[in-house]
């Protein structure tokens, strides 16, 4: 009763943290598993609900914790292989690149700007963009997505240099795992 009475209400709570239903449902199912594990010591005397939604609450935050973890060690190993490929003539499209952004960012409008830089480099969410700034979230959107097509529009002719240099590096990997394998 207490699970088929809570068990919806508390996937939506878990849905607000972790962004995903099947997650969320995984996470709200392994509470009621403990709380029936531990049905013996449990302490009546408490909120079943407020044990429940802290409890759910928790586990979330324990997910986004790891899942961060897993998602920076899979980044971590991609920049190293991504190094592991990267050639001294690369070094020089790179340059020119940074040099491209730092001037498509320098011709942003003062705010525009203001708000791409808080949210790009500082890892702001919007909100807190707007906090800081004094403005509108909706404001703030708006402004990001003044810049990012900008920045689309100016450093389109980069997206097919990044594309070439892709293709080639897989095919010379290509090249060199038939190497090892022939």
């Amino acid at each position: 009763m207490l699970f088929k009475s809570n068990f919806k209400e508390l996937c939506y709570f878990a849905i607000q943290y972790v962004k995903d239903s099947d997650i969320a449902k995984d996470i709200v199912q392994e509470i009621f598993f403990g709380l029936w594990q531990k049905k013996e010591s449990i302490d009546l005397s408490r909120s079943v609900k407020s044990y429940l939604t802290s409890a759910v609450r928790n586990k979330c935050l324990n997910y986004i914790r790891d899942h961060k973890k897993f998602t920076d060690t899979i980044l971590e190993s991609e920049d190293q292989f991504i190094k592991s490929i990267y050639k001294p003539h690369d070094r020089l499209i790179e340059e020119e690149l940074k040099k491209k952004i730092k001037s498509s960012i320098d011709e942003l409008p003062v705010k525009c700007r203001e708000v791409f830089l808080l949210s790009r480099y500082e890892n702001l969410k919007y909100l807190e963009i707007a906090d800081r700034l004094h403005i509108s979230v909706k404001t703030v959107e708006t402004q990001m997505s003044k810049a990012l097509q900008h920045l689309r529009i100016r450093l389109a002719e980069f997206i097919v240099i990044f594309l070439i240099l892709l293709i080639w590096s897989v095919d010379q990997l290509e090249r060199f795992f038939v190497f090892l394998s022939g």
